[in-house]
């Protein structure tokens, strides 16, 4: 089994679009109003958004999307204006990472994790 999509809520389409296509995605599916889909940059995850009435209450939704070249790539959409709630910076569990929420406040972290991804010195063999 091989995750290839995930799809979270949003109350406002237009506004998501825009703000995933300034983070790089490619959009592939626009199904306004209710629908659209992204392509990730690098591998064959596909991401998709779906309009809803009302956000989930909590926490909601923690997306991770790995960045090779994480610094650059946080500096160069600062420079497109996204704002950023944690610069990158390095995690006990051996991710470099930096937060932002997306415009229906869904937490993206935005990391690199290279082997320790997959192979954590604790991972369970």
């Amino acid at each position: 089994m091989n995750l290839n999509q995930i799809t979270i809520p949003s109350l406002n389409l237009d506004l998501s679009i825009q703000f995933y296509k300034t983070l790089g995605m490619n959009l592939i599916v626009e199904s306004q109003p209710h629908y659209a889909r992204f392509e990730c940059k690098e591998g064959s995850s596909t991401f998709s958004l779906h309009l809803v009435d009302e956000l989930p209450i909590g926490n909601g939704i923690w997306i991770y999307f790995e960045c090779e070249n994480l610094d650059q790539f946080v500096t160069e959409l600062i420079g497109k204006g996204i704002v950023f709630d944690e610069m990158p910076n390095d995690k006990s569990w051996l991710w470099r990472e930096a937060r932002l929420k997306d415009v229906d406040n869904n937490q993206l972290i935005l990391y690199y994790a290279g082997e320790n991804r997959l192979n954590p010195p604790w991972r369970l063999r």
